[in-house]
C-alpha cells in the first residue's frame, strides 16, 4: 500500500515497506574508501548548533526526565514558542490566536528558559510576527534581557511568514493579520522590529525569514511583485538583520532518496550565499544561516533508523557548510496517522525525537519519552564533536557510506560513518593525511538498527572496519605517540559565493546537480484538518499544506480521531489522549 505525500510542487509517493531503499548485494560487500585529510579545515563545530524545536502546547518539556535526556543528547539550543504557533503567541499573555484555546500553565515563556537552564542550551526565539507588532517584540526582549538578565541572543521575526495566502490560491498556512502580505511589507516591518528590538538591546541579533532556494515559493513572483521573496526581502532589509533563516525538510520518496539529500546542502547554502552578498555587501560576513526547522518528513520514515542516520548527516553538513544553528523539528510530536513498516521496523509517523505515548490505527506509541531512533541518531553527534572542535574534510568511496571527521581540543580525531544499506554490513579502509593514528584496536561508539542506546566498545583498527547494516559508527582516534601535536589543520578555501553548482562533496555523499523548483523539499507548519482535507484548493503546480503534528499536552480521551482548532493550536483526540498541536504546515518548501 502507497500513500500520497505532497513533495515540493509535485505529488510523491512513499512506500511504507521502504521500497527503493538500498538493496542488499549477493555476495560480500565491497570496501568503501574512506579519506581522512585531517590537516584541512572546514571551521569548527558551532557553539549552539545541534538544536531543537520545542513548543508552549508541550506540558512535558521542561520535566526531569526529558530536561536530562536533552542534556545527555548534547542540544545547545532550544527554539520557542515553536512553528507557525508563534505567530499566534502572546508571550504577555501566555494565550495564541483568540485566547480561547487552552494552553499548559506551564509552558510560558519562564518555564522555557528555565528548562533552557538546565539543558544548558541557548534559546532562539521567535517573535509573534503574524498577529504581533514591533512594540510587543520589544517588551519581550525588554522582559527577557534588561529584567530577567536571560541574555537571549537571537531572535527570529516571524516563522514561515512566506506562507500568509501572498502566493498561490491565497490562504496560506501562517497567520499573518497584515493588510499587505507582500515580501515588500514584511521587509519593511521587519527593519522595524529590528529597530524597535535593538533600541532595548543592541546586542540581540535579528532574523529574517526566507524561502528554502528551490523550494515553492522561491522564485515565485505574485502578481503586482517586481521580485521573489528573498530578493525582495534582502534588498530592503538587508542591512537590519544579522542571520537569515531557512527550513530543511528534504524529503524523498524513499529511504535511500532521504538518505542522499545531505548531498543537495552545499548547493543551497551556495545560493544563499550569494543572497547575501549581494545585498548585504560589506557585512555579508557576519550574517549567519540558521536551519531552524528539519526533520525527515516527506519521507517513508520519521522515527525508523533511517530518520536516525538522517539526522547526523544532515547536522554535519550543515555545520560544515557554515550554519551556525540547526534545530530539529520536534522535542515531542504526536503521530496523528497509522504507524507503517520500513525495511522491517516500525515507523510511527512522529516527528518527535521522544515519544509522545499517542495512539493511532489502533496502534500506540512506545511510553511517553522514550526515545526514538532519531534521538539516538542526533545523540550519537556527542562521541563525534563538541564545540569549539575542528570539523576536517573527508569523503566517500562510495555513496553508502558517508563520512565526517572532527579534531578534537585534546588532539585526537573523531571520525563517524553511516552506512546506508538496511540489510548489508560494509567493510571500509581508511586513509589518513594530517594525522597518524596509534596502532591497535581503537574505541568506537555506535548506534545500530534496534538499539536502544550507543554501544561503546573496542573494535577493527583505525584503517579497517566493518560496518553493521543501517548504523552509526564513530571511531574515536588517538594519535601515534611521535607525532602528538605534530600537526594543526589549516583552514579550506573560503567556498565562493556563486550560484549553486554541482560540486565533488567533501563528506563523501555524492555529487548531485543543482535542485530545481520541483526537487521535493519540505517545510514545517500546517493548518488544521486531516491531509485530505489540508490538499483541497491548492493551486496547480503549488504544494498544498498537510497536516502534521507540533507541540502537545495530554489528558483522556477516546480513541476516535478528531481535529478542531482551538486558539491556533491543532486538537486531536486520538488513542486515549488528546494531542495539542502547534500549528505547521508541511507544504513542502525546502529541498
Amino acid at each position: 500500500m502507497v500513500r500520497p505525500f505532497v513533495v515540493g510542487a509535485v505529488v510523491m509517493l512513499a512506500a511504507s515497506a521502504g521500497v527503493g531503499t538500498l538493496a542488499p548485494s549477493a555476495g560480500a560487500a565491497t570496501t568503501v574508501g574512506i579519506s581522512v585529510d585531517a590537516g584541512t579545515s572546514l571551521g569548527t563545530v558551532p557553539s549552539s548548533g545541534t538544536g531543537l524545536n520545542t513548543g508552549f502546547g508541550d506540558d512535558h518539556m521542561g520535566t526531569a526526565k526529558v530536561s536530562s535526556l536533552m542534556k545527555a543528547a548534547g542540544v545547545r539550543q532550544l527554539r520557542y514558542p515553536g512553528g507557525s504557533g508563534a505567530d499566534e503567541y502572546h508571550w504577555k499573555t501566555h494565550s495564541s490566536g483568540d485566547g480561547t484555546g487552552w494552553i499548559p500553565s506551564n509552558t510560558d515563556f519562564d518555564h522555557f528558559m528555565a528548562t533552557a537552564k538546565r539543558v544548558g542550551a541557548q534559546p532562539i526565539i521567535t517573535a509573534n510576527y503574524g498577529s504581533g507588532t514591533p512594540q510587543e517584540a520589544a517588551d519581550w526582549v525588554k522582559y527577557a534581557n534588561v529584567d530577567k538578565g536571560f541574555g537571549v541572543k537571537y531572535w527570529e521575526i516571524g516563522n514561515e511568514v512566506y506562507g500568509n495566502g501572498h502566493y498561490g490560491d491565497g490562504k496560506g498556512w501562517e497567520t499573518d493579520t497584515h493588510a499587505d502580505k507582500s515580501p515588500t511589507a514584511y521587509a519593511n516591518n521587519l527593519i522595524a522590529y529590528a529597530k524597535a528590538m535593538k533600541a532595548v538591546d543592541p546586542k540581540v541579533k535579528i532574523g529574517a525569514v526566507l524561502t528554502t532556494p528551490g523550494g515553492w515559493p522561491d522564485k515565485e513572483k505574485a502578481p503586482g511583485d517586481s521580485a521573489d521573496w528573498n530578493h525582495t526581502v534582502l534588498s530592503i532589509a538587508a542591512k537590519s538583520i544579522d542571520f537569515v533563516i531557512v527550513h530543511w525538510y528534504p524529503g524523498g520518496t524513499t529511504t535511500a532518496d532521504l538518505l542522499n539529500t545531505p548531498s543537495r546542502i552545499a548547493g543551497v547554502r551556495s545560493e544563499l550565499r550569494s543572497l547575501i552578498s549581494t545585498y548585504a555587501g560589506s557585512r555579508a560576513a557576519s550574517v549567519e544561516i540558521a536551519v531552524t526547522e528539519t526533520d525527515a518528513v516527506g519521507s517513508p520514515a520519521l522515527t525508523s533508523q533511517a530518520a536516525a542516520l538522517f539526522a547526523p548527516d544532515t547536522y554535519m553538513t550543515w555545520f560544515e557548510q557554515g550554519a551556525t544553528h540547526v534545530d530539529w523539528w520536534n522535542l515531542h510530536n504526536g503521530s496523528g496517522e497509522a504507524p507503517t513498516t520500513v525495511n522491517g521496523e516500525t515507523d510511527y509517523r512522529d516527528g518527535g525525537v521522544l515519544s509522545a505515548g499517542t495512539c493511532a490505527g489502533g496502534k500506540c506509541e512506545p511510553p511517553r519519552d522514550t526515545p526514538f531512533p532519531t534521538y539516538w541518531g542526533i545523540r550519537s553527534l556527542t562521541a563525534l564533536a563538541k564545540p569549539g572542535d575542528t570539523m576536517v574534510k573527508s569523503s566517500s568511496g562510495n555513496s553508502s557510506v558517508a563520512v565526517h571527521a572532527v579534531r578534537s581540543s585534546t588532539g585526537g580525531l573523531n571520525v563517524m560513518l553511516i552506512n546506508k544499506s538496511p540489510r548489508t554490513a560494509v567493510p571500509v579502509s581508511l586513509s589518513y593525511r594530517g594525522f597518524t593514528p596509534a596502532a591497535g584496536a581503537v574505541t568506537t561508539v555506535s548506534y545500530v538498527k534496534g538499539g536502544a542506546a550507543l554501544t561503546t566498545a573496542k573494535r577493527g583498527t583505525a584503517v579497517a572496519q566493518t560496518l553493521p547494516p543501517y548504523s552509526i559508527t564513530t571511531l574515536q582516534l588517538k594519535p601515534a605517540s611521535a607525532t602528538v601535536g605534530a600537526d594543526k589543520p589549516t583552514p579550506a578555501p573560503t567556498p565562493t559565493a556563486g550560484t549553486p553548482s554541482a560540486a565533488t562533496p567533501t563528506t563523501g555523499t555524492p555529487t548531485a546537480p543543482t535542485p530545481t523548483a520541483a526537487t521535493p523539499v519540505v517545510s514545517a507548519s500546517d493548518t488544521p484538518g486531516t491531509r485530505a482535507q489540508a490538499n483541497v484548493g491548492a493551486p496547480a503546480g503549488r504544494p498544498a499544506p498537510s497536516s502534521t503534528s507540533g507541540a502537545l499536552a495530554s489528558t483522556g480521551a477516546s480513541n476516535a480521531v478528531t481535529y478542531g482548532a482551538l486558539g491556533g493550536l491543532l486538537l486531536i483526540a486520538t488513542g486515549g489522549v488528546l494531542v495539542y498541536r502547534g500549528r505547521r504546515r508541511r507544504a513542502l518548501h525546502a529541498k
